[in-house]
């Protein structure tokens, strides 16, 4: 085929095909697509240009093939059916759709954000969640950040900058992408004082470690692991106790931040921030999008005159969470509050799900796949975890659609063509079955719609 028979690429752009495209990912980059194209097809050989280049109604599909493969198709709503209840990958927790709907007022229209309407004049930006975070944790004070990680760097520049911070060498944690507690204590200013081993940390490791330098003891919660076997830590009591007789504050990152008994849902209890004030912290952070239930978010509650030193920090301004954010995380903190959290909460309502109810997802699945040709569809016991860090190890009883053939190779092939539908749903392949875990099956209707299709 001729080059010159390629269309113009404001041709193919104005193309009712291509109205999709552009919708999704933009005009400018739905046009760098169709220009990238082109110049690969005159690069070509004359005979290897496809007959299809010359019809400006057949580059859609070609355009989003080139899209996936060199932008990415950015923020795509998904099935979460991997089994991680909380999957950082996959956005954490899930908000609830009319806490969602009440909060756009703050995005949507002029709000009291930083307005006391009482005396017309600047108010407190973070005055109604830090009143909620203090009825719900019995802490004398409280703030926020944008996430757990902001409100461990602050604490530590606020307080503890250009002094030595002892912490456990069982407890150095790493997080996702590589994320780790010593390099944020080295940005936050401080210097790392290792203490005890890394299964075994006493408190007489704690006293040998403090000295004229010590600006604060810190304890980590044990993100994405636990240490078994022949183990020992201090308790936050305990190291509470040391502090105190030192004249020293001490810090518990709190890591995914639970604000209710998670033995209701069958699951070990995690310590509650309310639990670690009371035995003696001075300072707890934890994380709003894990176990709380909200948005994204750095808690930090505790003593007052520490957070007031913490707010009047000038790094506070550079990590504060916006008006949307904020919002939501008092409509959670509300909910809470209300004693509603597991009716409103997308994750506690998770948890409380039935095994009844997901033996019905489970049906309903399995029937919308089985007309797969030649497919070993199932319904089998399995369980589900939580995720991003939050009790690692310990896994929730579930159920589970799973799909098996007699041709591995086609498992990898249906789990490619289920991250093609729209929406994609996203599935695991474990003991060479693929497996979706009915914990993510809503809503279920949709879900069992788009199964359906499948080819």
């Amino acid at each position: 085929m001729s080059r010159r028979r390629l269309p113009s690429v404001d041709r193919i752009l104005q193309h009712a095909a291509m109205r999709d495209a552009v919708r999704d990912w933009g005009l400018k980059t739905v046009k760098s697509a169709v220009v990238a194209l082109q110049d690969d097809l005159r690069a070509a050989d004359a005979s290897d240009i496809p007959d299809w280049s010359a019809d400006e109604g057949a580059y859609a599909p070609h355009v989003r093939s080139w899209l996936g493969a060199h932008v990415g198709h950015g923020y795509v709503r998904v099935f979460n059916l991997t089994g991680t209840i909380i999957h950082t990958n996959l956005g954490r927790s899930l908000l609830d759709p009319e806490m969602l709907t009440d909060a756009l007022t703050s995005a949507t229209r002029p709000v009291t954000l930083e307005y006391d309407l009482a005396d017309g004049r600047r108010g407190d930006r973070e005055g109604i969640v830090a009143h909620r975070l203090r009825l719900l944790t019995g802490a004398e004070a409280a703030t926020v950040v944008n996430n757990n990680a902001a409100a461990v760097l602050l604490v530590l520049n606020t307080l503890a900058r250009g002094k030595e911070v002892p912490v456990s060498r069982g407890e150095l944690i790493e997080i996702g992408g590589s994320f780790r507690l010593p390099e944020v204590m080295e940005r936050a200013g401080c210097t790392l004082r290792e203490v005890g081993t890394t299964n075994r940390t006493h408190a007489d490791d704690y006293r040998r470690a403090i000295g004229p330098d010590t600006a604060l003891l810190l304890k980590a919660h044990p993100s994405n692991y636990r240490i078994e076997g022949f183990t020992h830590e201090v308790s936050v009591r305990e190291l509470a106790s040391i502090a105190k007789n030192e004249g020293l504050p001490v810090c518990i990152d709190a890591g995914s931040g639970a604000l209710i008994d998670l033995t209701r849902f069958g699951l070990p209890r995690e310590p509650l921030p309310q639990d670690l004030l009371a035995a003696g912290a001075d300072l707890v952070t934890f994380s709003g999008d894990k176990l709380l239930g909200g948005p994204q978010a750095g808690i930090i509650v505790g003593r007052r005159d520490l957070v007031e030193q913490v707010n009047a920090n000038p790094l506070k301004r550079a990590l504060r969470l916006d008006k949307l954010a904020l919002a939501l995380l008092d409509a959670t903190l509300k909910a809470y509050e209300d004693d509603e959290a597991v009716a409103k909460i997308p994750l506690l309502r998770n948890l409380a799900a039935s095994m009844e109810e997901l033996d019905k997802r489970a049906g309903k699945v399995a029937k919308a796949l089985k007309k797969l040709e030649d497919a070993d569809v199932d319904v089998r016991a399995s369980q589900a975890q939580l995720g991003s860090g939050a009790l690692p190890g310990q896994l929730l009883e579930s159920r589970a659609v799973t799909v098996g053939f007699a041709q591995q190779k086609r498992l990898r092939s249906l789990a490619e063509a289920l991250r093609r539908l729209q929406p994609p749903v996203i599935a695991r392949i474990a003991d060479d079955r693929l497996v979706l875990d009915m914990r993510g099956a809503e809503p279920l209707d949709e879900l069992v719609a788009v199964l359906e299709t499948l080819r």
